[in-house]
């Protein structure tokens, strides 16, 4: 079975083949990174024009490197959602013209589902139940899956995503876009526990994330601390270093705190950690002492696998889409010619 993957949900172009639902022939990303860097974020209109601009290309190199043509694919799997709206178009449209005139089956598939299945690429053994997280620029959630399909949300961000809070801190110190690999890689530099910030406790005793906080405290630390962000080319101040190590450190720990809360009332036998954020160094290092590491040394303590795709599975890419369409593949499934895309589509 070989099934074409299309992702086009935020600032990526993307196309993959993928053969039997594992074994990735191509991945191919066109990035939108220089065209919103000036903005600092993701420029919604801006990201579609060039998802408009990139998809043919893309997809026909996914071919090419995979040394296959189009009549050789059993069916595509594209982006419904959740992301841009306008992004998501271009990807769903292009996917549906395609499925069309080759006479193939279209297979939708929920983003989130997509970075779930990112992990099962090089982990095909993973078992169930499982917990995961998924934490990017745009979600950041905590979901438990007891079988293959089946998904329950147990705790979800209230208000802005890990990798937002991140971004926004680079925009702050002018420190460049996208901010967060930018803030892991100063964190080797900086000092953790020179500013404070406070973890935030959810009162209603939910699973659920919060991350507004931490970018109101680090407003206060540089406004009463005097920071002034980074001329273009300037050298990084030791206090900048401090700040960011800080606030990566108070984030990832919140990211961790609320995982175990959910490990220890669940008790899943697998950890994935997933999304953009999952590049993170500092919080796969952190995941992976929390839950294996350190119950290794622990007496009577189990230790619970920990997995997360390769960095190129991490970031969004139409590999993890393949992978989950060709889950919910049936090859006698008709094309809908009303399939729509949504930008707040949910997995569960």
């Amino acid at each position: 079975m070989l099934i074409l993957g299309i992702e086009s949900s935020c600032d990526e172009t993307a196309a993959s083949l993928v053969e039997d639902g594992r074994k990735v022939l191509s991945n191919v990303v066109a990035s939108q990174i220089n065209t919103h860097r000036s903005f600092g974020g993701v420029v919604p209109e801006l990201a579609s024009r060039e998802h408009i601009r990139n998809i043919g290309y893309v997809v026909r190199k996914a071919f090419d490197d995979a040394g296959k043509g189009y009549g050789d694919i059993d069916g595509i799997a594209v982006t419904q959602g959740p992301g841009l709206i306008g992004s998501l178009l271009v990807g769903l449209s292009f996917a549906k013209a395609m499925a069309y005139s080759n006479k193939k089956p279209l297979v939708p598939v929920n983003h989130i589902e997509g970075h779930i299945y990112s992990a099962f690429i090089e982990n095909p053994d993973i078992e169930y139940p499982f917990l995961a997280l998924v934490v990017s620029g745009g979600h950041t959630s905590l979901i438990y899956s007891p079988g293959p399909g089946q998904y329950r949300s147990i705790g979800r961000a209230r208000d802005d995503a890990a990798g937002e809070a991140l971004d926004k801190l680079s925009k702050f110190l002018g420190l460049g876009y996208p901010g967060g690999p930018v803030i892991d890689r100063l964190a080797n530099e900086g000092n953790p526990g020179r500013f404070a910030f406070s973890i935030p406790k959810i009162s209603d005793g939910s699973l659920d994330f919060s991350f507004s906080g931490f970018k109101t405290a680090a407003l206060r630390h540089i406004r009463e601390s005097g920071i002034k962000p980074r001329r273009s080319g300037g050298r990084i101040s030791r206090i900048i270093l401090d700040l960011v190590t800080s606030y990566q450190h108070a984030i990832i720990k919140t990211l961790v705190s609320q995982t175990k809360k959910a490990e220890k009332r669940l008790h899943p036998r697998s950890i994935l950690l997933v999304g953009g954020v999952a590049c993170n160094s500092h919080l796969r290092k952190a995941f992976k002492y929390t839950f294996e590491e350190k119950r290794k040394i622990r007496e009577g303590a189990v230790p619970v696998p920990v997995y997360y795709p390769s960095t190129i599975y991490t970031t969004d890419n139409a590999a993890m889409i393949a992978v989950a369409g060709a889950s919910h593949f049936d090859p006698d499934s008709p094309l809908d010619p009303e399939l729509n895309a949504y930008a707040g589509l949910r997995l569960c």
